[in-house]
Protein backbone atom coordinates (compact mmCIF):
# COMPACT_ATOMS: atom_id res chain seq x y z
CA UNK A 1 0.00 0.00 0.00
CA UNK A 2 1.48 3.30 -1.07
CA UNK A 3 0.31 5.60 1.68
CA UNK A 4 1.25 9.01 2.90
CA UNK A 5 1.45 8.17 6.58
CA UNK A 6 1.51 11.81 7.63
CA UNK A 7 -2.27 11.80 7.98
CA UNK A 8 -4.97 9.29 8.78
CA UNK A 9 -6.81 8.36 5.60
CA UNK A 10 -10.53 8.15 5.23
CA UNK A 11 -12.55 5.00 5.24
CA UNK A 12 -14.71 4.06 2.23
CA UNK A 13 -18.32 5.10 1.66
CA UNK A 14 -21.23 2.97 0.39
CA UNK A 15 -24.59 4.01 -1.01
CA UNK A 16 -27.58 2.14 -2.39
CA UNK A 17 -31.10 2.86 -3.57
CA UNK A 18 -34.17 0.69 -4.17
CA UNK A 19 -37.30 1.88 -5.96
CA UNK A 20 -40.44 0.16 -7.15
CA UNK A 21 -40.21 1.69 -10.62
CA UNK A 22 -37.48 2.51 -13.10
CA UNK A 23 -35.79 5.88 -12.87
CA UNK A 24 -32.41 7.52 -13.43
CA UNK A 25 -31.07 5.79 -10.33
CA UNK A 26 -27.47 6.64 -11.24
CA UNK A 27 -28.20 10.33 -10.66
CA UNK A 28 -29.34 9.63 -7.10
CA UNK A 29 -26.24 7.52 -6.47
CA UNK A 30 -24.11 10.37 -7.83
CA UNK A 31 -25.59 12.81 -5.32
CA UNK A 32 -25.17 10.32 -2.48
CA UNK A 33 -21.55 9.56 -3.35
CA UNK A 34 -20.77 13.27 -3.64
CA UNK A 35 -21.95 13.63 -0.03
CA UNK A 36 -19.66 10.76 0.96
CA UNK A 37 -16.65 12.03 -0.99
CA UNK A 38 -14.84 12.84 2.27
CA UNK A 39 -14.66 9.09 2.99
CA UNK A 40 -12.58 8.29 -0.08
CA UNK A 41 -11.02 10.14 -3.00
CA UNK A 42 -9.05 7.41 -4.76
CA UNK A 43 -11.79 5.84 -6.88
CA UNK A 44 -15.54 5.51 -7.23
CA UNK A 45 -18.11 3.42 -9.02
CA UNK A 46 -21.82 2.93 -9.74
CA UNK A 47 -23.80 -0.16 -10.78
CA UNK A 48 -27.39 0.21 -12.03
CA UNK A 49 -29.86 -2.68 -12.13
CA UNK A 50 -32.38 -2.58 -14.97
CA UNK A 51 -34.63 -5.61 -14.39
CA UNK A 52 -31.65 -7.89 -13.82
CA UNK A 53 -29.34 -6.25 -16.38
CA UNK A 54 -26.38 -4.60 -14.63
CA UNK A 55 -24.72 -1.54 -16.12
CA UNK A 56 -21.58 -0.40 -14.33
CA UNK A 57 -18.84 2.17 -14.49
CA UNK A 58 -15.94 2.80 -12.14
CA UNK A 59 -12.59 4.54 -12.29
CA UNK A 60 -9.95 6.29 -10.23
CA UNK A 61 -10.64 9.88 -9.28
CA UNK A 62 -13.30 12.02 -7.63
CA UNK A 63 -17.02 11.49 -8.19
CA UNK A 64 -17.44 14.75 -10.10
CA UNK A 65 -14.54 13.89 -12.42
CA UNK A 66 -15.39 10.25 -13.04
CA UNK A 67 -19.14 10.61 -13.60
CA UNK A 68 -19.80 13.07 -16.34
CA UNK A 69 -23.40 13.67 -17.52
CA UNK A 70 -22.64 11.49 -20.55
CA UNK A 71 -21.48 8.54 -18.44
CA UNK A 72 -24.44 8.85 -16.08
CA UNK A 73 -26.77 8.80 -19.08
CA UNK A 74 -25.10 5.65 -20.44
CA UNK A 75 -25.78 3.85 -17.16
CA UNK A 76 -29.43 4.14 -18.08
CA UNK A 77 -32.55 3.64 -16.03
CA UNK A 78 -33.19 1.07 -13.34
CA UNK A 79 -35.04 0.47 -10.09
CA UNK A 80 -31.91 -0.26 -8.08
CA UNK A 81 -28.33 0.94 -7.88
CA UNK A 82 -25.26 0.78 -5.63
CA UNK A 83 -22.28 3.09 -5.41
CA UNK A 84 -18.93 3.35 -3.68
CA UNK A 85 -16.15 5.83 -2.95
CA UNK A 86 -12.83 4.31 -1.99
CA UNK A 87 -9.79 4.96 0.01
CA UNK A 88 -7.93 1.67 -0.10
CA UNK A 89 -6.45 0.11 3.03
CA UNK A 90 -6.17 -3.25 1.28
CA UNK A 91 -5.10 -3.44 -2.35
CA UNK A 92 -3.50 -0.86 -4.59
CA UNK A 93 -4.97 2.33 -5.92
CA UNK A 94 -5.89 1.36 -9.46
CA UNK A 95 -9.06 0.89 -11.47
CA UNK A 96 -9.18 -2.87 -10.89
CA UNK A 97 -9.68 -2.34 -7.15
CA UNK A 98 -12.45 0.22 -7.59
CA UNK A 99 -15.87 -0.81 -6.35
CA UNK A 100 -18.64 -1.96 -6.52
CA UNK A 101 -17.57 -5.46 -7.54
CA UNK A 102 -19.87 -7.25 -9.98
CA UNK A 103 -20.05 -11.05 -9.86
CA UNK A 104 -21.67 -13.36 -12.42
CA UNK A 105 -22.51 -16.84 -11.16
CA UNK A 106 -24.73 -19.76 -12.09
CA UNK A 107 -27.69 -18.38 -10.11
CA UNK A 108 -27.49 -14.84 -11.40
CA UNK A 109 -25.57 -11.63 -10.71
CA UNK A 110 -24.48 -9.67 -7.67
CA UNK A 111 -22.97 -6.24 -7.08
CA UNK A 112 -21.23 -5.53 -3.78
CA UNK A 113 -19.82 -2.39 -2.13
CA UNK A 114 -17.80 -2.63 1.09
CA UNK A 115 -16.54 -0.33 3.81
CA UNK A 116 -14.16 -1.89 6.32
CA UNK A 117 -11.36 -4.43 6.49
CA UNK A 118 -11.45 -8.21 6.93
CA UNK A 119 -9.03 -9.56 9.54
CA UNK A 120 -9.09 -13.16 8.25
CA UNK A 121 -8.88 -12.08 4.60
CA UNK A 122 -5.56 -13.78 3.89
CA UNK A 123 -6.73 -17.08 5.36
CA UNK A 124 -9.95 -17.02 3.34
CA UNK A 125 -8.15 -15.99 0.17
CA UNK A 126 -5.63 -18.84 0.45
CA UNK A 127 -8.45 -21.32 1.01
CA UNK A 128 -10.25 -20.05 -2.07
CA UNK A 129 -7.09 -20.02 -4.19
CA UNK A 130 -6.30 -23.61 -3.24
CA UNK A 131 -9.80 -24.54 -4.39
CA UNK A 132 -9.07 -22.98 -7.78
CA UNK A 133 -10.57 -19.51 -7.36
CA UNK A 134 -8.97 -16.84 -9.54
CA UNK A 135 -8.89 -13.28 -8.26
CA UNK A 136 -8.82 -10.24 -10.50
CA UNK A 137 -8.19 -7.70 -7.71
CA UNK A 138 -6.11 -7.46 -4.55
CA UNK A 139 -9.00 -6.15 -2.46
CA UNK A 140 -10.56 -8.00 0.47
CA UNK A 141 -13.95 -7.04 -0.99
CA UNK A 142 -13.46 -9.65 -3.70
CA UNK A 143 -12.88 -12.26 -1.00
CA UNK A 144 -16.22 -11.35 0.57
CA UNK A 145 -17.92 -11.64 -2.81
CA UNK A 146 -16.46 -15.14 -3.33
CA UNK A 147 -17.62 -16.32 0.09
CA UNK A 148 -21.15 -15.02 -0.50
CA UNK A 149 -21.23 -16.56 -3.98
CA UNK A 150 -20.15 -19.97 -2.64
CA UNK A 151 -22.93 -19.83 -0.08
CA UNK A 152 -25.41 -18.65 -2.74
CA UNK A 153 -24.85 -21.84 -4.73
CA UNK A 154 -26.25 -23.78 -1.76
CA UNK A 155 -28.74 -21.29 -0.34
CA UNK A 156 -32.31 -20.66 -1.60
CA UNK A 157 -31.91 -16.85 -1.47
CA UNK A 158 -29.24 -14.16 -1.56
CA UNK A 159 -30.04 -13.02 1.99
CA UNK A 160 -29.61 -16.54 3.34
CA UNK A 161 -26.29 -16.77 1.52
CA UNK A 162 -25.18 -13.52 3.16
CA UNK A 163 -26.36 -14.85 6.52
CA UNK A 164 -24.17 -17.93 6.14
CA UNK A 165 -21.20 -15.95 4.83
CA UNK A 166 -21.22 -13.80 7.97
CA UNK A 167 -20.21 -16.89 9.96
CA UNK A 168 -16.95 -17.06 8.01
CA UNK A 169 -16.02 -13.41 7.39
CA UNK A 170 -14.39 -11.77 10.41
CA UNK A 171 -13.61 -8.12 10.93
CA UNK A 172 -15.17 -4.85 9.84
CA UNK A 173 -17.72 -4.73 7.04
CA UNK A 174 -20.62 -2.52 6.17
CA UNK A 175 -22.00 -3.86 2.89
CA UNK A 176 -24.53 -2.87 0.29
CA UNK A 177 -25.35 -5.85 -1.93
CA UNK A 178 -27.55 -5.87 -5.01
CA UNK A 179 -29.06 -8.96 -6.62
CA UNK A 180 -31.34 -8.89 -9.68
CA UNK A 181 -34.37 -8.32 -7.43
CA UNK A 182 -33.15 -7.21 -3.98
CA UNK A 183 -31.03 -4.60 -2.25
CA UNK A 184 -29.38 -5.79 0.98
CA UNK A 185 -27.65 -3.80 3.73
CA UNK A 186 -25.32 -5.65 6.10
CA UNK A 187 -23.32 -4.57 9.13
CA UNK A 188 -20.82 -6.79 10.95
CA UNK A 189 -21.65 -8.05 14.44
CA UNK A 190 -19.31 -5.51 16.08
CA UNK A 191 -20.66 -2.58 14.09
CA UNK A 192 -17.17 -1.21 13.41
CA UNK A 193 -18.32 1.01 10.53
CA UNK A 194 -21.56 3.00 10.30
CA UNK A 195 -24.53 2.17 8.07
CA UNK A 196 -28.06 3.56 8.04
CA UNK A 197 -31.13 3.73 5.85
CA UNK A 198 -33.94 6.11 5.07
CA UNK A 199 -36.91 6.58 2.78
CA UNK A 200 -38.04 9.33 0.42
CA UNK A 201 -41.55 10.69 0.19
CA UNK A 202 -42.09 8.84 -3.08
CA UNK A 203 -41.18 5.51 -1.47
CA UNK A 204 -37.51 5.01 -2.44
CA UNK A 205 -35.36 3.20 0.13
CA UNK A 206 -31.85 4.58 0.54
CA UNK A 207 -28.86 2.99 2.31
CA UNK A 208 -25.75 5.01 3.15
CA UNK A 209 -22.60 5.01 5.24
CA UNK A 210 -23.68 8.30 6.81
CA UNK A 211 -26.95 10.11 7.33
CA UNK A 212 -25.64 13.21 5.52
CA UNK A 213 -25.90 11.25 2.25
CA UNK A 214 -29.60 10.60 2.90
CA UNK A 215 -30.12 14.34 3.06
CA UNK A 216 -28.55 14.70 -0.38
CA UNK A 217 -31.40 12.73 -1.99
CA UNK A 218 -34.17 14.08 0.30
CA UNK A 219 -34.54 10.79 2.16
CA UNK A 220 -35.83 10.84 5.72
CA UNK A 221 -33.58 9.01 8.15
CA UNK A 222 -35.28 5.90 9.53
CA UNK A 223 -32.58 4.24 11.62
CA UNK A 224 -29.07 2.83 11.80
CA UNK A 225 -28.50 -0.74 10.71
CA UNK A 226 -27.86 -2.68 13.94
CA UNK A 227 -24.53 -4.49 14.42
CA UNK A 228 -24.96 -7.96 12.95
CA UNK A 229 -28.18 -7.06 11.13
CA UNK A 230 -29.19 -7.83 7.54
CA UNK A 231 -31.88 -5.58 6.06
CA UNK A 232 -33.51 -6.70 2.81
CA UNK A 233 -35.29 -4.26 0.49
CA UNK A 234 -37.55 -5.66 -2.23
CA UNK A 235 -41.03 -5.30 -3.69
CA UNK A 236 -42.52 -6.17 -0.28
CA UNK A 237 -40.70 -3.33 1.50
CA UNK A 238 -37.99 -3.67 4.16
CA UNK A 239 -37.45 -6.65 6.43
CA UNK A 240 -34.78 -7.49 8.96
CA UNK A 241 -32.72 -10.62 9.71
CA UNK A 242 -31.19 -10.48 13.17
CA UNK A 243 -29.51 -13.89 13.53
CA UNK A 244 -26.10 -12.28 14.16
CA UNK A 245 -27.27 -9.42 16.35
CA UNK A 246 -25.84 -9.70 19.85
CA UNK A 247 -23.07 -12.10 18.83
CA UNK A 248 -20.45 -9.52 19.81
CA UNK A 249 -20.19 -6.34 21.83
CA UNK A 250 -20.67 -3.12 19.88
CA UNK A 251 -17.36 -1.64 18.74
CA UNK A 252 -18.00 1.35 16.50
CA UNK A 253 -14.70 2.97 15.53
CA UNK A 254 -14.45 6.06 17.74
CA UNK A 255 -12.49 7.79 15.00
CA UNK A 256 -15.72 8.04 13.02
CA UNK A 257 -16.70 10.76 15.48
CA UNK A 258 -13.25 12.32 15.68
CA UNK A 259 -12.38 12.46 11.99
CA UNK A 260 -13.95 10.14 9.39
CA UNK A 261 -17.59 11.24 9.37
CA UNK A 262 -18.99 14.57 8.26
CA UNK A 263 -20.10 16.86 11.11
CA UNK A 264 -23.69 16.95 9.85
CA UNK A 265 -24.05 13.17 10.19
CA UNK A 266 -25.65 11.33 13.08
CA UNK A 267 -24.14 7.90 13.84
CA UNK A 268 -25.78 5.43 16.20
CA UNK A 269 -27.88 8.23 17.64
CA UNK A 270 -25.03 10.66 18.29
CA UNK A 271 -24.37 13.88 16.36
CA UNK A 272 -20.83 13.97 14.98
CA UNK A 273 -20.74 17.76 15.38
CA UNK A 274 -21.72 17.53 19.05
CA UNK A 275 -19.18 14.76 19.65
CA UNK A 276 -16.37 16.96 18.33
CA UNK A 277 -17.60 19.94 20.32
CA UNK A 278 -17.50 17.82 23.48
CA UNK A 279 -14.00 16.61 22.59
CA UNK A 280 -12.84 20.21 22.37
CA UNK A 281 -14.51 21.14 25.66
CA UNK A 282 -12.85 18.27 27.50
CA UNK A 283 -9.52 19.18 25.93
CA UNK A 284 -9.89 22.64 27.45
CA UNK A 285 -10.57 21.11 30.86
CA UNK A 286 -7.68 18.63 30.61
CA UNK A 287 -5.12 20.95 29.02
CA UNK A 288 -5.84 24.62 29.83
CA UNK A 289 -3.43 27.28 28.64
CA UNK A 290 -3.16 31.07 28.54
CA UNK A 291 -3.73 32.12 24.95
CA UNK A 292 -5.20 34.85 22.76
CA UNK A 293 -7.07 32.85 20.13
CA UNK A 294 -8.22 29.30 19.32
CA UNK A 295 -8.07 28.00 15.73
CA UNK A 296 -8.81 24.63 14.16
CA UNK A 297 -7.06 22.75 11.38
CA UNK A 298 -9.62 22.24 8.59
CA UNK A 299 -11.83 20.39 8.41
CA UNK A 300 -12.18 17.96 11.31
CA UNK A 301 -10.41 20.22 13.79
CA UNK A 302 -12.91 23.07 13.42
CA UNK A 303 -15.79 21.77 15.55
CA UNK A 304 -13.42 20.72 18.34
CA UNK A 305 -11.81 24.17 18.22
CA UNK A 306 -15.19 25.82 18.77
CA UNK A 307 -15.81 23.50 21.71
CA UNK A 308 -12.41 24.33 23.20
CA UNK A 309 -12.92 28.08 22.77
CA UNK A 310 -16.34 28.05 24.42
CA UNK A 311 -15.13 26.03 27.38
CA UNK A 312 -11.91 28.02 27.84
CA UNK A 313 -13.44 31.44 27.24
CA UNK A 314 -10.85 32.21 24.56
CA UNK A 315 -11.97 33.80 21.27
CA UNK A 316 -12.36 31.44 18.33
CA UNK A 317 -11.10 32.55 14.93
CA UNK A 318 -10.74 31.04 11.48
CA UNK A 319 -6.98 30.64 11.34
CA UNK A 320 -6.49 28.72 8.08
CA UNK A 321 -7.92 28.88 4.61
CA UNK A 322 -8.10 25.45 2.99
CA UNK A 323 -7.81 25.00 -0.74
CA UNK A 324 -10.45 22.35 -1.40
CA UNK A 325 -9.48 21.95 -5.04
CA UNK A 326 -6.22 20.12 -4.46
CA UNK A 327 -6.70 16.38 -4.62
CA UNK A 328 -4.51 13.57 -3.37
CA UNK A 329 -2.90 13.08 -6.76
CA UNK A 330 -1.97 16.71 -7.27
CA UNK A 331 1.72 15.84 -7.33
CA UNK A 332 3.75 12.72 -6.83
CA UNK A 333 4.74 11.54 -3.33
CA UNK A 334 8.03 12.52 -1.80
CA UNK A 335 9.01 14.50 1.25
CA UNK A 336 9.59 17.78 -0.56
CA UNK A 337 6.36 17.29 -2.52
CA UNK A 338 4.37 16.66 0.66
CA UNK A 339 5.76 19.83 2.21
CA UNK A 340 4.85 21.88 -0.84
CA UNK A 341 1.41 20.29 -0.93
CA UNK A 342 0.71 21.35 2.67
CA UNK A 343 1.56 24.95 1.74
CA UNK A 344 -0.80 24.81 -1.22
CA UNK A 345 -3.66 23.21 0.70
CA UNK A 346 -3.44 25.36 3.86
CA UNK A 347 -2.62 29.01 4.30
CA UNK A 348 -2.80 30.87 7.62
CA UNK A 349 -4.64 34.18 7.93
CA UNK A 350 -1.78 36.37 9.05
CA UNK A 351 -3.95 39.04 10.69
CA UNK A 352 -5.49 36.38 12.95
CA UNK A 353 -2.23 34.81 14.17
CA UNK A 354 0.36 37.60 13.99
CA UNK A 355 1.65 38.49 17.46
CA UNK A 356 -0.81 36.05 19.08
CA UNK A 357 -0.58 33.10 21.43
CA UNK A 358 -2.37 30.38 19.46
CA UNK A 359 -4.20 27.26 20.56
CA UNK A 360 -4.35 25.03 17.48
CA UNK A 361 -6.78 22.09 17.49
CA UNK A 362 -6.31 19.07 15.23
CA UNK A 363 -7.81 15.59 15.13
CA UNK A 364 -4.64 13.49 15.31
CA UNK A 365 -0.89 13.22 14.93
CA UNK A 366 0.44 10.25 12.97
CA UNK A 367 4.11 10.62 12.19
CA UNK A 368 4.27 14.35 12.91
CA UNK A 369 5.57 15.64 9.60
CA UNK A 370 2.37 17.37 8.53
CA UNK A 371 1.85 18.81 12.02
CA UNK A 372 5.38 20.20 11.96
CA UNK A 373 4.74 21.87 8.63
CA UNK A 374 1.46 23.40 9.80
CA UNK A 375 3.13 24.76 12.94
CA UNK A 376 5.88 26.22 10.79
CA UNK A 377 3.26 28.04 8.71
CA UNK A 378 1.89 29.64 11.89
CA UNK A 379 5.37 30.65 13.07
CA UNK A 380 6.15 32.20 9.68
CA UNK A 381 2.87 34.12 9.87
CA UNK A 382 3.97 35.68 13.16
CA UNK A 383 2.47 33.52 15.91
CA UNK A 384 4.39 34.09 19.16
CA UNK A 385 3.28 30.81 20.80
CA UNK A 386 1.64 27.67 19.41
CA UNK A 387 -0.11 25.30 21.79
CA UNK A 388 -1.37 22.19 20.02
CA UNK A 389 -4.34 20.22 21.30
CA UNK A 390 -5.40 16.90 19.75
CA UNK A 391 -9.03 15.71 19.93
CA UNK A 392 -7.90 12.07 20.08
CA UNK A 393 -5.50 10.09 22.27
CA UNK A 394 -2.01 9.25 20.94
CA UNK A 395 -1.93 6.61 18.20
CA UNK A 396 0.09 3.72 19.59
CA UNK A 397 -1.09 0.62 17.73
CA UNK A 398 -2.04 -0.60 14.26
CA UNK A 399 -5.66 -0.78 13.12
CA UNK A 400 -7.06 -3.89 11.42
CA UNK A 401 -10.57 -2.58 10.77
CA UNK A 402 -10.28 -0.13 7.89
CA UNK A 403 -7.90 2.65 8.93
CA UNK A 404 -4.52 2.72 7.21
CA UNK A 405 -2.45 2.43 10.39
CA UNK A 406 -0.89 -0.95 9.59
CA UNK A 407 2.12 -0.82 11.93
CA UNK A 408 3.73 1.12 14.77
CA UNK A 409 6.63 2.15 12.53
CA UNK A 410 5.15 5.49 11.44
CA UNK A 411 3.50 6.43 14.74
CA UNK A 412 5.44 9.20 16.43
CA UNK A 413 3.65 8.69 19.77
CA UNK A 414 4.77 5.05 19.86
CA UNK A 415 8.41 6.12 19.96
CA UNK A 416 8.42 9.50 21.71
CA UNK A 417 7.01 11.07 24.86
CA UNK A 418 4.55 13.93 24.67
CA UNK A 419 7.34 16.38 25.46
CA UNK A 420 9.60 14.89 22.79
CA UNK A 421 6.81 14.99 20.24
CA UNK A 422 6.11 18.64 21.08
CA UNK A 423 9.76 19.47 20.45
CA UNK A 424 9.81 17.55 17.16
CA UNK A 425 6.77 19.31 15.72
CA UNK A 426 7.83 22.68 17.14
CA UNK A 427 4.98 23.60 19.52
CA UNK A 428 5.26 25.21 22.92
CA UNK A 429 2.93 22.66 24.53
CA UNK A 430 1.06 19.58 23.35
CA UNK A 431 -2.00 17.91 24.85
CA UNK A 432 -4.04 14.88 23.78
CA UNK A 433 -7.58 13.90 24.70
CA UNK A 434 -7.18 11.16 27.33
CA UNK A 435 -8.34 7.70 26.30
CA UNK A 436 -10.67 7.60 29.32
CA UNK A 437 -12.52 10.67 28.04
CA UNK A 438 -13.57 9.07 24.74
CA UNK A 439 -17.02 7.94 26.01
CA UNK A 440 -17.93 11.60 26.65
CA UNK A 441 -17.98 12.09 22.89
CA UNK A 442 -21.15 9.98 22.73
CA UNK A 443 -22.60 11.24 26.02
CA UNK A 444 -21.50 8.18 28.00
CA UNK A 445 -19.67 9.80 30.89
CA UNK A 446 -18.65 7.37 33.58
CA UNK A 447 -18.46 4.42 31.16
CA UNK A 448 -15.52 2.67 29.58
CA UNK A 449 -15.16 2.62 25.78
CA UNK A 450 -16.26 -1.00 25.82
CA UNK A 451 -19.38 -0.14 27.81
CA UNK A 452 -20.06 2.74 25.42
CA UNK A 453 -19.76 0.42 22.41
CA UNK A 454 -16.63 2.06 20.99
CA UNK A 455 -13.49 0.54 19.49
CA UNK A 456 -10.32 2.35 20.64
CA UNK A 457 -7.80 -0.38 19.93
CA UNK A 458 -5.47 1.96 18.01
CA UNK A 459 -5.05 3.92 21.24
CA UNK A 460 -5.08 1.18 23.89
CA UNK A 461 -4.05 -2.02 22.07
CA UNK A 462 -7.09 -4.05 23.22
CA UNK A 463 -8.70 -5.46 20.07
CA UNK A 464 -12.33 -6.58 19.90
CA UNK A 465 -11.40 -9.47 17.57
CA UNK A 466 -8.50 -11.81 17.07
CA UNK A 467 -5.90 -10.03 14.97
CA UNK A 468 -3.91 -11.55 12.14
CA UNK A 469 -0.44 -12.75 13.07
CA UNK A 470 0.78 -11.63 9.66
CA UNK A 471 -0.75 -10.01 6.62
CA UNK A 472 0.28 -10.11 3.00
CA UNK A 473 -1.96 -7.32 1.78
CA UNK A 474 0.28 -6.35 -1.07
CA UNK A 475 1.88 -9.62 -2.11
CA UNK A 476 0.75 -9.07 -5.72
CA UNK A 477 1.91 -5.45 -5.76
CA UNK A 478 5.41 -5.89 -4.36
CA UNK A 479 8.55 -6.38 -6.46
CA UNK A 480 10.20 -9.79 -6.28
CA UNK A 481 13.27 -8.14 -4.77
CA UNK A 482 11.16 -6.66 -1.95
CA UNK A 483 9.67 -9.99 -0.88
CA UNK A 484 11.30 -12.01 1.91
CA UNK A 485 13.37 -14.87 0.63
CA UNK A 486 11.94 -18.33 1.08
CA UNK A 487 14.11 -20.79 3.00
CA UNK A 488 16.03 -23.11 0.67
CA UNK A 489 15.21 -26.77 1.04
CA UNK A 490 18.04 -29.27 1.54
CA UNK A 491 18.63 -31.88 -1.12
CA UNK A 492 18.80 -35.39 0.25
CA UNK A 493 22.01 -37.17 -0.49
Amino acid sequence: MNCDHSRIKEACGVFGIYTSSEEQAANSIYYGLSSLQHRGQESCGIVVNDDGIFQSYKDTGLVNDVFTPQILAKLGEGNMAVGHVRYGTTGGNDRSNAQPIVVNHIKGRMALAHNGNIVNCEQLRRELELEGSIFSTTSDTEVISYIITKERLKAPSIEQAVNQAMRRVKGAYSLVIMSPSKLIAVRDAHGFRPLCYGKTEDGRYVVASESCALDAVSAKFIRDIRPGEIVVFDQDGARSITDHCGEADGSLCVFEYIYFARPDSVIDGCSVHNARMRAGAFLALEHPVQADVVIGVPDSGLDAAVGYAKQAGIPYEIGFIKNKYIGRTFIQPGQKSREDKVKIKLNPIADVVRGKRIVMIDDSIVRGTTSRQIVSLLRDAGATEVHMRISAPPFLNPCYYGTDIDSRDHLIAAHHTVEETAAIIGVDTLGYLPDGDLPVLVNREGQTCEQAGLCHACFCGHYPTAVPEHTEKDRFEAKLSDKPAKPRSRNRE
